[in-house]
């Protein structure tokens, strides 16, 4: 089994509609909501994640995944 164990990662990463959700070596670092928050004007990046769900529905565009 040493063999497989060079194929084996250490990293699982969800891109779920909801929230995005990186595990590495067992312990959750990223749980955040899938959305980012840009600029009507210029369309920079202003947040993403929990803040950028603070900003949603302000006078900023929110954007979330597409799901089909």
């Amino acid at each position: 089994m040493a063999f497989f164990d060079f194929f084996t990662s250490d990293i699982a990463i969800d891109l779920g509609t909801a929230n995005t959700l990186i595990i590495y070596k067992d312990k959750i670092v990223v749980d955040e909501p899938s959305i980012i928050a840009l600029d009507k004007i210029n369309g920079k990046v202003l947040a993403i994640g929990r803040e950028a769900m603070q900003m949603h529905e302000k006078r900023m565009t929110t954007l979330r995944p597409f799901v089909r």
